[in-house]
């Protein structure tokens, strides 16, 4: 696993709370995963979440794939978890203005210590979010405490790839994203297994070259001027975005980082 130091829950929050947070939803709307809403229903799908289920999103930002799961899977109720209080209040309104309010609650905490009760979902569901989470020990220790026995741990998280990458890679990548590590495939599969879960499935989805290029592609071709009002009107900071996405054009191309999906069953 590649780690930096500097990085923690106070800077992720920072992000989401400045302008990256504005950019962020601008380009890749109210679900900031790769994907989007097909990545969500696909992710559903393969981990048979559906009608009557009660799930739990750890690092929900603004509950937007809460909301998917609630209206396309007809998944009864959902509670979100994240630490930034601004998203959170973004998505109880979201809520509330979708008309979803009573089937869906977002609590402002740490994912790795929710404070929710044990064993109250039938699944934990996240979406390229855990990346973000220093202590992914402890995140999925705590996925496994609120999961009940028999019911699925699902998500997808930006992951070191197969081709690896270099100390030098690493260092810009894991700074450029704001990420204070990255996991690999084997190493989420490893963690899930030592805390009681039998791993169903750890894979890369194959998504990402072709959405980073479609990312890159709408910032310059046509949501220019409104990224550029995220970003105060600098020119220099559209620059050095788009030289960022690049770079991750290249690491994606490379398989170098991927996006991976996940399925575990609590034993």
């Amino acid at each position: 696993m590649k780690s930096i130091e500097g990085v923690g829950l106070a800077e992720v929050v920072s992000l989401y709370e400045g302008m990256q947070g504005e950019f962020m939803q601008l380009i890749f709307g109210q679900q900031l995963h790769i994907g989007g809403m097909k990545a969500s229903l696909d992710l559903a799908e393969r981990a048979a979440i559906g009608s009557g289920q009660k799930g739990i999103d750890l690092c929900c930002c603004n509950g937007a794939g809460m909301r998917c799961l609630v209206r396309f899977r007809d998944v009864a109720s959902m509670v979100g978890v994240d630490a930034t209080e601004a998203v959170v209040e973004r998505g109880r309104r979201k809520c509330r203005e979708e008309g979803l309010g009573d089937r869906i609650s977002l609590v402002h905490s740490d994912a790795c210590r929710t404070g929710l009760e044990p064993a109250s979902g039938d699944f934990v569901w996240g979406e390229d979010a855990w990346c973000y989470v220093a202590d992914k020990p402890k995140l999925i220790e705590e996925a496994v405490r609120l999961v009940r026995p028999q019911g699925v741990i699902a998500f997808t998280d930006w992951v070191e790839g197969p081709a690896g990458l270099s100390d030098t890679e690493a260092k810009l990548f894991l700074g450029m994203m704001t990420f204070p590590n990255v996991q690999d495939l084997s190493g989420y599969a490893r963690i899930l297994t030592e805390n009681g879960c039998d791993v169903l499935v750890a894979e890369d989805t194959g998504r990402f070259p072709a959405h980073v290029d479609l990312y890159t592609k709408m910032i310059e071709m046509q949501l220019t001027y409104d990224v550029l009002a995220t970003l105060g009107f600098r020119s220099d900071l559209l620059k050095t975005l788009l030289e960022g996405f690049r770079f991750l054009g290249e690491l994606s191309d490379a398989r170098k980082i991927v996006q991976a999906r996940f399925i575990a069953r609590r034993a």
